[in-house]
């Protein structure tokens, strides 16, 4: 079974455009599934009454934070895949399937990658800058080979993703979900694939990464995440 686990700040109309290309990529799977959506602790729009048309499950996250989104996405799914995508229309569901075709190769991980050959971004100049250090500098400190650890467009092995401890709050909790299934893995060995996509503008409404607070928090993860990678090594 599929999980497929939206975060969703004010996202209705965003949303009201997905969940149909969602649910025709997924039928295509041929996997049963289930569609959640993650909203804000307080509501603002009308998400609620778009997931109770479109037989989605709607839950409020209770921590803060794209972290304590995710963490609240993590203890209400049931199927043993979990499928994360945006919620803003800048992953196209058209790649799920071949995620998912990937996927059951039996990997741990598979990544919607805008940066491993076939893939491609429409974002500023100033950003795919700034994420190609981030991604640089996480690859090399954390020693996880994949070329986007910064995007949210992954299928997991819920086996191996579920009874992690997650800490950060903010958008970093992507490297540190990968950091902390290499290390469940351990001898075993952490298999991740990337699978090309065209990583494209928001349909509706505007960005909410703040850019300085973004960078801090980053810098401060790889901190941690670094000694973190040798202790557990």
């Amino acid at each position: 079974m599929i999980s497929t686990v939206l975060l969703a700040y004010k996202e209705e109309e965003n949303l009201r455009v997905l969940m149909p290309r969602i649910k025709e990529a997924l039928n295509s799977t041929g996997e049963e599934y289930e569609i959640i959506v993650i909203d804000t602790k307080e509501p603002l729009d009308n998400t609620r009454g778009l997931c109770e048309e479109e037989g989605a499950l709607y839950f409020n996250q209770e921590d803060p934070g794209f972290g304590g989104a995710y963490r609240k996405g993590l203890s209400v799914i049931k199927g043993d895949k979990m499928l994360v995508l945006d919620s803003d229309g800048s992953h196209d569901p058209k790649y799920i399937p071949a995620m998912y075709k990937k996927f059951i190769e039996g990997y741990d991980v598979v990544i919607g990658s805008r940066y491993t050959k076939g893939g491609s971004t429409s974002d500023a100049k100033s950003s795919q800058v700034m994420s190609a250090i981030l991604n640089f500098m996480f690859r090399l400190f954390l020693g996880i080979k994949a070329k986007d650890m910064s995007t949210n467009f992954r299928i997991y092995d819920t086996s191996t993703f579920k009874d992690i401890k997650l800490k950060c709050v903010n958008y970093d909790v992507l490297e540190e979900i990968l950091l902390e299934m290499k290390l469940k893995k351990g001898k075993e060995g952490f298999r991740i694939a990337e699978v090309p996509i065209a990583f494209n503008k928001r349909i509706y409404g505007q960005s909410k990464r703040r850019l300085i607070p973004f960078i801090i928090s980053y810098i401060k993860t790889l901190a941690r995440l670094t000694a973190r990678r040798i202790k557990g090594a």
